[in-house]
């Protein structure tokens, strides 16, 4: 959800904030966020972009929490991004996404599942306690994040839907509106965007579902309202905006998958060893730095991860 208000103190100066709002505040405040997004996407470029989203109640902090890295600050994460549809530029999903409307919203869960449903975001924020988790984000192209995310474990959510013993993959739906996401006029990727994961991945305690960061609701350029976050693997992987999560007894095609195969394998584990076609993933650039530095085996998280691949050939199943 977006809740858009306009920052009394600049940007660079709120990277540790702590907000203690009421909870129920929020979700009763939720009900005006379509139009304050109408509103915000009236607003010339300058202004709305320097908005922020609303603040989000009752967060702990993580103990999985490991990185120890100085954190991005919220004007890297919220102005360079990866979400094709608002634009293939890295500067378009800000610019171009004003008109998205990330309220009322609803996932749809169903699929190999005892409990299918409808779930809204404000029953996933009354269910389940929010957390701060600050992960690397690393993305294919070779650059990387230290984003402070706020969510609750996938595993929780997943619980609730009880797979059945058929269950072996998840599969995540990215929303479809051309009105208000002007990428997809083009057919860069087969739209919708689809992704997907093993049940035991979607099941590790490191995967999340965001709802927000740095104590705030995503952005529409972050994926608003609701998206995925697996921190081990390359950023294309955490879906955004999702509207249904399927699980299902197959492994599910995905659209870079689909796009270019050769060059982007359904794991998307990072993987320093294993090169893209057209670069090296040997290195990375974290935004904010000069020079460059060498990549971490799953971005640093094998020792947590490395057991779900034990026995699989990362080369072969990149």
């Amino acid at each position: 959800m977006l809740i858009r208000t306009t920052p009394t103190i600049p940007t660079r100066e709120i990277t540790d904030e702590r907000l203690y709002l009421d909870r129920r505040a929020f979700i009763r405040a939720s009900v005006g966020v379509a139009a304050a997004g109408v509103a915000g996407a009236l607003l010339p470029f300058d202004e709305a972009r320097a908005q922020g989203g609303a603040a989000l109640a009752n967060v702990r902090k993580s103990p999985l929490s490991t990185t120890g890295e100085k954190l991005n600050p919220l004007e890297d994460i919220t102005s360079y991004n990866n979400y094709y549809e608002f634009g293939t530029d890295k500067s378009d999903p800000r610019a171009n996404s004003g008109r998205f409307k990330p309220a009322p919203w609803t996932v749809k869960i169903d699929g190999e599942v005892g409990k299918p449903g409808d779930y809204t975001l404000e029953d996933l924020l009354q269910r389940f306690p929010l957390e701060e988790r600050i992960y690397r984000l690393r993305c294919v192209e070779g650059w990387s994040m230290v984003i402070p995310w706020v969510g609750f474990p996938l595993r929780d959510l997943l619980k609730v839907v009880e797979p059945s013993a058929k269950a072996k993959f998840v599969e995540f739906t990215t929303v479809q509106r051309p009105s208000e996401m002007p990428g997809l006029r083009y057919p860069v990727l087969e739209w919708p965007y689809r992704e997907g994961l093993r049940l035991d991945e979607a099941q590790h305690p490191l995967t999340i579902m965001a709802v927000g960061l740095y104590g705030k609701t995503l952005l529409n350029q972050n994926g608003a309202p609701l998206r995925l976050v697996v921190p081990w693997k390359y950023g294309f992987k955490s879906i955004k905006s999702i509207v249904r999560i399927r699980l299902t007894t197959g492994q599910p095609q995905t659209s870079w998958n689909l796009s270019a195969p050769e060059e982007y394998g359904f794991y998307s584990n990072v993987n320093p060893q294993v090169d893209h076609p057209r670069w090296s993933q040997a290195r990375e650039r974290r935004l904010g730095e000069f020079l460059r530095r060498e990549t971490l085996m799953f971005n640093g998280y094998g020792d947590q991860v490395a057991g779900l691949y034990r026995g699989l050939d990362l080369k072969r199943n990149f």
